[in-house]
């Protein structure tokens, strides 16, 4: 079983199994926005084209399977062993189906943070220019985030949309238990962006009061998984919505009798299907998800590696005594407060990400942060060459 000192040792425990990557001999700091694949992954492409060449039509059975399995993973993930769950190509093709089954023209408010990845701010803003009101609340002080947006909340309001960790600066988001109970009391849907908290924060819709909220996510970023492989947790109360954006997957299984000449929906998360998919990165992310079983790569075991290795990264900045003016790090709150990355503030985050790759050290920016994204295949040595590469440059 995988252990903190395995990877942290040279060469890393992990890093034999993502070869094709080439971890051991590069510096990709990039994991809170696409972490490598294991070579497993491979398989699990070659395994979808085996059974589309075998099975041809008969292929849909043997997908749908691999589908079935991979909602089991992310049910497991959440900590909701009973939660219906839709698979979407992208968290965007999910928010727009759950939009489509809110009362936006009797309750036409919607509450956001400025803090919001780009799937929704750019689709909010647009929805905006329609005439939807869309009130984005300071996501700074975090600490007062949820409470800031409950107190934003009225009878206009359809739904408030916000995310569990931050993907500017890494603060995770508390209190949402809180948020989500101010909603129900209120009428209103919580759709919670989980996408930066698996695979390096542990989530549990049970633990955090967050039955009543819609959950979405996916795992192209800590958990290896690829693109396309995206997913909405529904509440139980979504079991009665008719989504207005749906596609002829979504009347599969249809046990509803549709005598009235309405849409019919089927059961579950598959009311919240689309159409025709690729279905290649199931069988990718259902073979990822089989390796992190096999090396006890647990949410907690994850956690305790990210909190190892941010904790590292920033120890070793502390130690270059960088000029403020230049580059800086927020210490206004523990380690245990941040997600999966170490987002530094520099007027310069675009141009030192450059210079660190024309290094060898890849990292990203985003505005005036340099984000820094270690993962559990990188050894100490690796953290500390690559804060060594910035200390230069600085």
């Amino acid at each position: 079983m995988t252990t903190l000192d395995s990877v942290r040792r040279s060469p890393n425990a992990l890093a034999s199994h993502y070869g094709r990557f080439d971890v051991a001999n590069r510096l990709l700091l990039t994991g809170h926005s696409h972490q490598a694949w294991p070579d497993v992954a491979l398989h699990g492409q070659i395994e979808a084209f085996t059974d589309a060449s075998t099975a041809v039509d008969g292929k849909w059975d043997l997908a749908f399977a691999k589908a079935e399995s991979l909602r089991a993973g992310f049910r497991a993930l959440l900590d909701d062993p009973g939660g219906d769950i839709a698979l979407g190509a992208s968290t965007h093709d999910l928010v727009i189906r759950f939009l489509s089954t809110v009362d936006l023209p009797g309750r036409p408010r919607l509450v956001t943070s400025d803090g919001e990845f780009h799937t929704l701010r750019r689709q909010l803003a647009r929805l905006a220019e329609e005439g939807v009101e869309v009130v984005r609340v300071a996501a700074a002080p975090v600490s007062s985030l949820a409470e800031r947006m409950a107190a934003a909340i009225d009878d206009r309001t359809a739904a408030v949309l916000v995310s569990s960790v931050l993907f500017e600066t890494s603060r995770i988001v508390p209190d949402l238990g809180a948020l989500a109970a101010a909603c129900e009391n209120g009428g209103v849907e919580l759709l919670v962006d989980a996408y930066h908290a698996l695979g390096v924060v542990p989530f549990s819709v049970r633990s955090q009061g967050l039955g009543s909220a819609w959950v979405t996510g996916g795992g192209y970023k800590y958990l290896q998984l690829g693109e396309g492989n995206c997913f909405l947790r529904l509440p139980p109360h979504a079991t009665s919505l008719r989504p207005v954006v749906t596609g002829w997957f979504a009347e599969f299984d249809e046990l509803a009798a549709t005598a009235s000449g309405l849409v019919g929906y089927a059961p579950g998360g598959a009311r919240f299907a689309g159409s025709t998919y690729d279905p290649t990165s199931n069988y990718r992310a259902v073979r990822v998800l089989e390796f992190f079983a096999a090396q006890g790569l647990t949410p907690e075991f994850l956690r305790e590696v990210s909190q190892h290795q941010t904790g590292l990264l920033g120890s070793l900045f502390d130690a270059l005594d960088a000029p403020p003016s230049v580059i800086s790090l927020d210490r206004s709150a523990p380690r245990s407060a941040y997600g999966g990355f170490v987002a530094f503030t520099s007027p310069r985050a675009g141009e030192l990400r450059r210079e660190l790759a024309e290094r060898g050290v890849l990292t990203d920016s985003r505005g005036d942060h340099l984000r820094f994204g270690p993962a559990p295949y990188l050894s100490d040595d690796q953290l500390e060459k690559a804060i060594t590469t910035l200390g230069e440059l600085v």
